[in-house]
């Protein structure tokens, strides 16, 4: 009889044990997660989870190419989204919690936040270099949780989508981003070396209250000019990556640009675009005599530069039938409502999209 309890307690013990590691039918989940191994875009091996549900982006770069791609499995926003903004984004992500970002000098992340929604992965999307492979490796080690570099850059997109779209599992979806940025990039950069020599536009981007704080040749803030085939006028010190130069009057005088693009300054009350053809100080400039001044397209994300993501592929279209409309002949309300609807979710109305290109298209 002693045998027999004996050997019914220790049958006991392992279908506990067997529970314990199983669930034995419950709701609860294996503590065990299914992983394997891959290779970023910056060439690093990651193991990530085989599910992938939650995301969790360092920058406005990663969270709005997420937002294109894989909406639901966006954790949150880098900050926090304007009225105007959400205009133009589906109302089931106008909650997402704000998290902020890694590597900020404003609206920094919360560590503590991240960790509390615990994401199954990190995603930054960056220039591929030794800094960002250092910084992301560190980011890993202090979080425990896979961080993966992708491609931001503007040329390489239809690779990041294709890239992205395999971990995340929508491989369809990613392919017809994939294929609508090729289609954009290919016919562009055959065409501008064809431009004339005595046909390139000569182009300044007026930032700040009063229009002279701008980006130079080489930064990325600026990359669409040179990409089309316009000339970035402010051959100045690169200042870095995310930095403005301060440019005076004068100097912008003697450039006297064939055409000025203003950008949406979040920091002042009044849109330098509304004050310049008022102004004295501008009125003798041949792009503000030939009123060849147009905003940069703003919502909900800006079409030029910051964040330098997804958002600029409509803006290639834009900047290139703004300079060269013979040679780049697109109906910019119809690019428009076509971007909308595939990488922002957003079906718009003629007169939508006509509201956001107000000031920043030719009147025929």
């Amino acid at each position: 009889m002693l045998n027999i309890r004996k050997k019914l307690a220790y049958m006991l013990v392992c279908a506990l044990i067997v529970c314990g590691i199983g669930g034995c039918g419950s709701d609860k989940q294996a503590t065990t997660v299914m992983k394997h191994t891959i290779v970023d875009m910056a060439g690093r091996q990651v193991d990530i989870p085989d599910q992938i549900e939650k995301i969790y982006s360092v920058n406005p770069l990663g969270t709005t190419f997420l937002y294109t791609l894989a909406p639901d499995k966006l954790t949150g926003w880098n900050y926090a989204l304007t009225p105007n903004e959400k205009k133009y984004i589906n109302p089931k992500y106008h909650d997402l919690p704000v998290l902020g970002s890694y590597f900020s000098n404003k609206g920094s992340a919360s560590s503590e936040e991240i960790l509390r929604i615990k994401p199954d992965i990190i995603v930054k999307m960056s220039s591929v270099n030794e800094a960002e492979i250092s910084s992301a490796d560190s980011l890993q080690e202090q979080s425990s949780i896979p961080v993966i570099i992708i491609d931001g850059d503007i040329t390489n997109l239809d690779q990041t989508y294709e890239f992205m779209g395999e971990i995340v599992g929508e491989k369809e979806t990613a392919q017809e981003m994939a294929d609508y940025c090729k289609n954009i990039y290919e016919p562009v950069r055959e065409k501008v070396p064809h431009i004339p020599q005595d046909q390139i536009k000569n182009v300044y981007y007026a930032e700040g209250p009063e229009g002279l704080e701008t980006d130079p040749k080489g930064s990325l803030h600026t990359q669409i000019i040179d990409f089309v085939g316009g000339n970035n006028v402010a051959e100045l010190p690169t200042t870095g990556v995310f930095g403005r130069s301060l440019v005076s009057m004068e100097q912008v005088a003697l450039w006297d640009p064939d055409l000025i693009i203003v950008g949406f300054d979040p920091d002042s009350d009044n849109s330098f675009y509304d004050n310049i053809f008022s102004n004295p100080n501008w009125k003798d400039l041949k792009a503000v005599k030939n009123r060849d001044i147009y905003a940069i397209p703003q919502y909900p994300f800006n079409w030029f530069d910051r964040p330098p993501s997804v958002n600029r592929v409509i803006g290639v279209k834009w900047m290139a039938n703004l300079l060269y409309p013979d040679i780049y002949d697109y109906d910019i309300t119809e690019e428009t409502k076509a971007f909308y609807k595939l990488f922002y979710h957003c079906d718009l109305t003629d007169e939508e999209a006509s509201t956001l290109l107000k000031q920043s298209i030719r009147i025929q």
